[in-house]
């Protein structure tokens, strides 16, 4: 099966060479210059999963992806420049599946969109709420990475792909600490700079979404200087 995916973007040179990437990886590509010509194509022919750049004329990403919501759950993945953090954060409030900081590595991206449409296929395709053999279970924490499912006290916490990859990082050794290098290696893979405060971000929102669910969630420890650790459940339990 080809899936389509839209690119929105008003950077010729990104446009061009993304999509020569995607066509090559066979994937079906449409794009446009900006938000307003996409809202209108996209609503005449819907796509697998759109990339929008945030900063657009005549109307930005951040607009484009309200508008979409209103009729469509499409995947979405929003290109964002540097610093933009804010924009970041607005944009997963709005239903954003995921991010990607400019300049990117288009294997990277090519990794984030598939395994988006393989957490979306496995979710439709799936029946009743059995777990995949591969799921991990840390005390109240079962992350079920085949199907992409994150649940704590067994409530569902949405996360990014990014964020899931994070914490299952952090998750598969309790009480053992990663650096903020491997958490990198973990969300992006070997060979791509991320700048360090990419990770702490993700951390905050990770905690942020964890805690809307259960306030006193407390499992994701700091140790200045090193990195972070998940908290072991079982010395938790005995208070060690």
């Amino acid at each position: 099966m080809t899936h389509s995916i839209a690119l929105v973007d008003d950077d010729r040179n990104i446009v061009t060479s993304v999509s020569i990437t995607l066509e090559a990886e066979g994937f079906k590509v449409v794009t446009y210059s900006d938000g307003a010509e996409a809202l209108r194509g996209l609503s005449a022919e819907p796509v697998d999963l759109a990339i929008l750049d945030i900063k657009m004329p005549r109307m930005d990403g951040m607009e484009l992806l309200q508008k979409l919501r209103e009729r469509t759950a499409m995947p979405v993945i929003f290109l964002t420049s540097k610093d933009d953090e804010v924009d970041e954060l607005m944009g997963l409030r709005l239903g954003a599946d995921d991010y990607i900081k400019k300049p990117f590595s288009q294997r990277l991206l090519i990794e984030r969109i598939r395994t988006i449409l393989r957490r979306l296929e496995l979710r439709e395709g799936a029946t009743g709420g059995d777990l995949s053999a591969a799921a991990l279970v840390r005390g109240d924490l079962t992350l079920d990475p085949d199907r992409h499912l994150c649940t704590w006290k067994g409530r569902a916490v949405d996360l990014t792909v990014t964020e899931f990859l994070i914490i299952q990082a952090l998750a598969q050794r309790p009480g053992h600490v990663k650096s903020r290098d491997q958490l990198i290696d973990a969300a992006y893979g070997e060979n791509i700079y991320v700048d360090d405060r990419t990770i702490d971000s993700h951390i905050k929102r990770l905690r942020k979404k964890f805690r809307e669910t259960d306030g006193d969630f407390s499992e994701i420890e700091t140790l200045y200087g090193v990195g972070y650790r998940y908290k072991d459940p079982v010395t938790a339990k005995a208070g060690v």
